[in-house]
C-alpha cells in the first residue's frame, strides 16, 4: 500500500501474518467471534467466560470458581497458540458487580505473579449468560 503524505511516499508492508486459532479446550464461542486471533507476534484472546469446555455448563458455585474456571480458560487458548500467562500484556475484566473485585483479584493473583499485564476492571450491567465474570486478555511474543 503506497500513503502520499506531505509530498513524500511512504510504503508500508500490507504483508502481516492474521492466524485464527481455536482449541477443544476452550469453551467453543458463542457467537460469530474465534477464540483468539493471532497478528503477527500479538495474540489476541476473545472474552472468556466461565464455561466447561468439554460440557458447555456454566461454572456456578461462585465467584472465586467463575474467576478460576475464565482464567483456565483463558491459559488453554494461550497454550494452543504457543503462549503462556507471562506473555500476557493487557487483560480486560469485566465483572456483574464491584463487589467481586476483591475475589477477582485474588484469584487473578494466582494466574499473574510477575510482571503483571496492564489491565482494567469494569462493572457492566449484564454479561453473556449471565454471568459474572469475563476475561480477554492480549499476549506478545
Amino acid at each position: 500500500m503506497q500513503i502520499l503524505q506531505d509530498t513524500k511516499q511512504f510504503e508500508y508492508n500490507t504483508m502481516s501474518k492474521k492466524e485464527i486459532l481455536n482449541t477443544d479446550k476452550a469453551p467453543a464461542a458463542i457467537g460469530p467471534y474465534n477464540q483468539a486471533v493471532k497478528a503477527d507476534r500479538t495474540l489476541y484472546v476473545s472474552g472468556q467466560i466461565p464455561l466447561i469446555p468439554e460440557t458447555m455448563e456454566l461454572i456456578s458455585t461462585g465467584v472465586a470458581d467463575e474467576a478460576h474456571q475464565v482464567l483456565k480458560n483463558v491459559g488453554a487458548i494461550l497454550k494452543h497458540a504457543g503462549y503462556d500467562y507471562g506473555d500476557v500484556v493487557k487483560t480486560s475484566i469485566f465483572l456483574s458487580s464491584m463487589d467481586y473485585f476483591a475475589t477477582v483479584n485474588e484469584v487473578y493473583a494466582e494466574y499473574f505473579k510477575e510482571n503483571q499485564p496492564a489491565r482494567e476492571c469494569v462493572a457492566v450491567k449484564t454479561l453473556p449468560k449471565e454471568v459474572n465474570v469475563e476475561i480477554s486478555v492480549i499476549a506478545f511474543k
